[in-house]
C-alpha cells in the first residue's frame, strides 16, 4: 500500500457496511451484510445486537484484507443509525434484550403521559427535541421496567445502556471503551443542547440511572483503540457521528444555511444553523451537527419516518415491485398519479405533523389503478413530505435556496426531479450518494490528522456533484399540493 486508509463502519437500519476511503475520499472497497429487522407485535421493531455487531467485525474484517492488513489502515470512523438502544452487560459484553430500534412506537403511552403532564415545552427547550417514541430516553427506561435481566443488571450496577456507536465502540475496544459523541448524545432526550455532559433533571423525568450512560466525547479525535487482536492490530477510532449529521458533513453542508436531505430508509433534512442553540417554533428539532474541541455547531432538523422503507415494503409485503430499481421507470410509464395518493405514515407522521399513532393511507383508488400510479404516488410522497418540510424551516428563519440530496433512493432520477419540481428550488446529488459514510471519513481524516479541518477535508475529498432544476409549471405543483394535503386530511 503507498498510503494508509480509513476505514468506515456504517451502521445503518437495514444493512451494516465498511468502506475504505483514500485521502481524497475515492472509495476503495466495501463489505455490506443484511440486519434483520424483527417486529414482534404492532408498532414494535427491534434488531438483535449482537448481529449487529457480529456482521459489522465480518465488514470490518473483509476490508481489513483489502487493506493488505489493519497496519494499513490510519484510522477508523464510524457512523450509525441513531436513538436505537442497546443494552448490555458490561461484564460479559452480551446483549441483554433485543435493541430498541429508532422506529418503534412502543413508548407512545409512556410519551403522551410526559405530555399531558406538561413535560413538553421545558423538554424541548433543553434539548431540542419533542417527547415521541422516536428518541431513545423512554426506550430505555422502557428495557428497565419491562426486561428482568436489564433491572437486575441495573441494580447490580452490570448494565451499560448506549446507541448502536456505544455498543460498537464497546465490542471494538473489548469493553475498555463506552462513550457516545455529541451527536448521538443530543437525540437521547437526556442532553441540554448547551450542556457538557447528561442533564440530571432529564435523568430524573425519564428515570435513567446516569451510570448506566456512556461518556460524552467530540465527533473527532483520538476517541478509542480497537483491541488488537480483533483486526489483527490495533486501530485508533478518530470519528463519530450519527447518520444523518455525517451525511450532513458529507454533503459539506459547512456553513450556516447549507441545508440536506438524505433519502434512506427514512428521510432526514438539516440545516446548519452554526454556533447558535436552535429553536424552532414550528415542531422541527434543534440537534448537535457536530463537536470539536468542545465547540458545538448546531443543526435543524426535520424527520420524516418512512422514505426507502415504503419501497421495501411494496416490495416485500405487497410484492407491487421486485426492486427498488423499477420504481423509475414505472413512475415515469404512466402521465401522472391517476388520483391516487399515498401518505407514508406506517410508523406515525414525523415533522412538522408529530402524529405518532397515523396509520399509513390510500385514497384515490379506482379500477383504472395500476401498480405503476401506485408507486408513483410513494415517489410523489416524498416530494410533498419534503415540501411540508421546506414550509416548516422558512417559518422558523431557514429558508432553503437549494437543497443537497443523497441516500440511497436518490438513484431515481424521476424522484430527484420531481423532488426539485415540488420544491421549485435546484436540487443538487453528489456524485457519491453515500455521503454518510464520506461524512464519518471525513470525520476520521480529521481526527487522526490526515486533514487539517472539516473545510480542508471537504476540498479534498468530494467529488462533482449533479443539479436538477425545477421545470414544473404553477398550476401543476399547486394541483399536486392540493392533492396531497386532501390526502393528509384524512389521516
Amino acid at each position: 500500500m503507498t498510503q494508509k486508509l480509513i476505514l468506515v463502519l456504517d451502521e445503518g437500519t437495514t444493512s451494516t457496511r465498511a468502506m475504505l476511503f483514500d485521502r481524497a475520499g475515492t472509495v476503495q472497497g466495501v463489505a455490506q451484510r443484511d440486519l434483520t429487522q424483527h417486529y414482534p407485535a404492532a408498532g414494535w421493531v427491534e434488531h438483535d445486537a449482537n448481529e449487529i455487531w457480529t456482521r459489522t467485525l465480518a465488514c470490518a474484517l473483509d476490508m481489513a484484507g483489502q487493506a493488505g492488513g489493519a497496519r494499513n489502515i490510519a484510522s477508523i470512523g464510524i457512523t450509525n443509525q441513531r436513538e436505537t438502544v442497546v443494552a448490555w452487560d458490561r461484564l460479559s459484553g452480551e446483549p441483554l434484550a433485543p435493541a430498541i430500534v429508532w422506529q418503534d412506537r412502543r413508548t407512545g403511552e409512556a410519551c403522551a403521559a410526559l405530555k399531558a403532564a406538561g413535560h413538553e415545552a421545558a423538554v424541548q427547550a433543553k434539548t431540542g427535541l419533542l417527547l415521541d417514541p422516536y428518541f431513545s430516553a423512554t426506550k430505555m427506561r422502557w428495557l428497565i421496567d419491562n426486561v428482568p435481566a436489564v433491572a437486575d443488571a441495573a441494580r447490580e450496577g452490570r448494565l451499560a445502556l448506549g446507541t448502536v456507536e456505544s455498543w460498537l465502540v464497546f465490542k471494538l475496544t473489548g469493553g475498555q471503551a463506552h462513550i457516545t459523541d455529541a451527536t448521538n448524545a443530543s437525540r437521547t432526550l437526556l442532553l441540554a443542547l448547551d450542556g457538557a455532559d447528561w442533564d440530571e433533571e432529564l435523568l430524573a423525568l425519564f428515570g435513567v440511572p446516569r451510570a448506566c450512560l456512556p461518556a460524552l466525547c467530540d465527533n473527532a479525535g483520538a476517541l478509542a483503540t480497537t483491541a488488537p487482536h480483533l483486526l489483527g492490530a490495533p486501530v485508533p477510532i478518530c470519528g463519530m457521528a450519527g447518520d444523518q449529521q455525517a451525511a450532513t458533513i458529507g454533503q459539506a453542508c459547512l456553513s450556516p444555511g447549507e441545508t440536506k436531505a438524505t433519502y434512506g430508509t427514512g428521510a432526514f433534512v438539516l440545516a446548519n444553523m452554526g454556533h447558535t442553540v436552535p429553536r424552532s417554533a414550528h415542531r422541527l428539532l434543534g440537534t448537535v451537527l457536530w463537536q470539536l474541541g468542545g465547540q458545538r455547531t448546531y443543526a435543524l432538523e426535520g424527520s420524516v419516518f418512512v422514505a426507502g422503507s415504503l419501497i421495501k415494503w411494496l416490495r416485500d409485503s405487497l410484492g407491487v415491485i421486485s426492486s427498488a430499481a423499477e420504481t423509475e421507470a414505472l413512475a415515469r410509464s404512466v402521465p401522472d398519479n391517476g388520483g391516487v395518493a399515498l401518505v407514508p405514515a406506517h410508523s406515525g407522521l414525523g415533522a412538522p405533523h408529530w402524529q405518532p399513532d397515523a396509520r399509513g393511507l390510500i385514497t384515490g383508488l379506482t379500477l383504472g389503478s395500476t401498480k405503476a400510479h401506485l408507486v408513483r404516488a410513494g415517489l410523489e410522497a416524498m416530494a410533498h413530505q419534503t415540501a411540508d418540510l421546506a414550509a416548516a424551516f422558512a417559518a422558523d428563519g431557514a429558508q432553503w435556496s437549494c437543497l443537497k440530496v443523497d441516500g440511497g433512493m436518490v438513484a431515481n432520477d424521476w424522484m430527484v426531479q420531481d423532488i426539485a419540481d415540488i420544491l421549485d428550488l435546484p436540487v443538487i446529488r453528489p456524485a457519491l450518494a453515500e455521503t454518510t459514510a464520506l461524512g464519518a471519513a471525513m470525520l476520521a481524516a480529521v481526527g487522526a490528522g490526515i486533514h487539517a479541518s472539516l473545510p480542508d477535508a471537504a476540498a479534498a475529498m468530494r467529488g462533482e456533484a449533479e443539479r436538477f432544476m425545477p421545470q414544473m409549471d404553477g398550476g401543476t405543483r399547486a394541483a399536486r399540493n392540493a392533492h396531497w394535503r386532501a390526502a393528509l386530511s384524512r389521516i
